[in-house]
């Protein structure tokens, strides 16, 4: 079952992951919302729309920006609505 980790936590779990562009898109019910800080951050990209982040937080420790997820994505994008990414050192396993 695809794990995210940081710092030893892990931070989502899910047999129910959608990859696109290789990055595993967790459903929002599988994070550990107790490790996620708001961030005001945001991109945009072509075909998925914009962007949201948030902070991993682990014994104190931060990692900014380092899931994102798209509020309301782009048509081509659907399936990833509701679904958070992770980059920035956390370990998908």
């Amino acid at each position: 079952m695809p794990t995210a980790t940081w710092k030893g936590k892990v931070l989502a779990k899910s047999d129910d992951t959608v990859v696109v562009e290789g990055n595993h898109y967790f459903p929002a019910d599988s994070l550990d919302i107790s490790l996620f800080e708001d961030s005001a951050t945001k991109s945009v990209c072509p075909w998925k729309g914009t962007a949201s982040y948030k902070t991993v937080v682990v014994d104190g420790e931060r990692n900014v920006d380092a899931a994102w997820y798209y509020p309301d994505p782009k048509g081509a994008a659907a399936q990833i609505t509701g679904r958070f990414a992770f980059w920035k050192g956390v370990q998908i396993a």
